[in-house]
């Protein structure tokens, strides 16, 4: 007998109980702790405030206004933490720090020229300015490899070694040796280049132990002298020291643009220092460090030209080759770039150059005696204190801002629309029915149970 016979409607005890499962909904049914609930009609939009929408404008289109990042945020979308902090460097702290470099060359220029007038007037000039040139190469050089993360330390005495073999084969034609001693250099740079991107160790530790073997190679040659009649550099020292000014310039130009910034620096670490970069950032770190040794070589020839005689002894080496690394890796850091890698002025190196040579040329003027190491040694101690500025202010404003937490996207929660059916359920879903389940064939048995009474 079917439950809702109408035979047993009025019957003491009889209680009629809604249907959950069709969905009704008793008018005092209780909310269940759900406030101001309002009933869905099919086409309209919830009552809740959470989702008003203005006339004209769909849910959609609200949500993606209110969601838009803006054009800052959404350029970091595409930087990838694990390649250093999302954004762009700041280079306010570059642009200062730079006018500072160019007042104290300036000031510097000006001492000179009181100290001695000759020292910027006819052959001194030009020494100064070759002066100025050769250590701008290996100070190129240097930057190079600092930029990449792997500081390559041996560039001193591979310039060096360059002269000695240089002005030692001069007599076989210039032009020969000259590109002989560059595919020498070329050599060396890559076995470097191999070690440390293969083994992916620290640079610095890699060129150092190839620079000792350099110096031991130096030291058991013989004095060597440029052939007589070969070409002088001092006629064309002007446009030297312009091209090596350019390189410099040109080089920190690309590297303003940031996938060039973040792929050259991509060996820097940004976690475990052990942990390898990938091949992109090997191959990178591989042709920087290749090209310090070929500038370096560039510069070791360029020197030879200019003094005309490379000594072996003991003081001559130290200050040609360990002065020369010193006083190049003191340039790059007082000129801005970082000695954690990657970040880097426009103009810093250039004029860092000049303040160091032309401080050098002072201190001869007055007869101070200031040794060249000494020099380097104070330059890399200013550096050190520089590169700190650089990495505080010059960091992504997005990561000072956010240390710790990249950006990313907020989450956007869009309204479901759903239909009659799916609401009716959703609605009844919570209610647990307290009579038992209903069987198939409608039925409850009723003959033996209600018989009884």
């Amino acid at each position: 007998m079917a439950y809702d016979d109408s035979r047993f409607r009025g019957e003491p005890g009889f209680r009629e109980e809604p249907d959950f499962r069709s969905g009704g909904v008793p008018e005092d049914a209780p909310t269940l702790g759900v406030a101001n609930q309002s009933v869905y009609t099919p086409g309209a939009y919830p009552a809740s405030s959470d989702y008003s929408v203005p006339p004209g404008e769909s849910t959609l289109g609200l949500a993606a206004r209110r969601a838009a990042p803006s054009a800052a945020q959404l350029d970091d979308v595409f930087d990838d933490p694990e390649h250093g902090e999302p954004g762009r460097d700041r280079m306010a702290v570059h642009a200062l720090w730079e006018m500072v470099l160019l007042l104290a060359a300036a000031a510097l220029l000006y001492l000179l020229r009181d100290a001695q007038p000759a020292a910027l007037r006819g052959d001194e000039f030009e020494s100064l300015m070759l002066s100025v040139a050769e250590l701008g190469l290996v100070a190129v050089a240097m930057g190079l490899t600092l930029r990449a993360g792997a500081a390559n330390l041996a560039i001193g005495p591979i310039a060096y070694a360059a002269s000695l073999f240089f002005a030692g084969n001069s007599d076989r034609g210039l032009a020969m040796t000259a590109g002989i001693t560059a595919l020498v250099a070329l050599g060396v740079g890559v076995v470097v280049a191999v070690l440390v991107v293969g083994f992916h160790v620290p640079g610095w530790a890699v060129s150092l132990g190839v620079a000792l073997a350099l110096m031991a190679w130096i030291a058991d040659q013989n004095g060597a002298k440029v052939v007589t009649g070969a070409y002088d550099p001092h006629d064309h020292a002007l446009w030297w020291l312009l091209a090596v000014a350019v390189i410099a310039v040109a080089g920190s130009l690309i590297g303003l643009a940031r996938p060039v910034r973040r792929a050259v620096g991509r060996f820097r670490p940004v976690s475990d220092p052990a942990r390898r970069r990938g091949g992109g950032a090997a191959t990178i770190t591989g042709l920087a460090i290749a090209g310090s040794a070929l500038l370096a070589a560039v510069a070791g020839v360029l020197t030879a030209l200019d003094t005309r005689e490379i000594v072996t002894s003991q003081s001559g080496m130290s200050a040609a080759g360990l002065a020369t690394t010193g006083l190049a890796l003191g340039a790059v850091l007082v000129g801005g770039t970082s000695a954690y890698g990657r970040r880097g002025g426009i103009f810093g190196t250039i004029l860092a150059v000049a303040v160091i040579t032309l401080l050098l040329r002072y201190s001869a003027a007055e007869e101070w005696n200031v040794a060249p190491l000494a020099v380097a040694g104070g330059a890399i101690a200013i550096g050190l204190v520089v590169t700190r500025l650089v990495e505080t202010f010059g960091r992504p404003s997005t990561a000072a801002d956010e240390p710790d937490d990249a950006w990313t996207p907020p989450p956007v929660t869009l309204p479901v629309e759903r239909d009659e059916e799916a609401w009716s359920s959703s609605r009844t879903s919570g209610w647990t029915s307290q009579l038992p389940a209903r069987t198939t064939d409608d039925g409850w048995g009723a003959e033996e149970r209600w018989g009884t009474r």
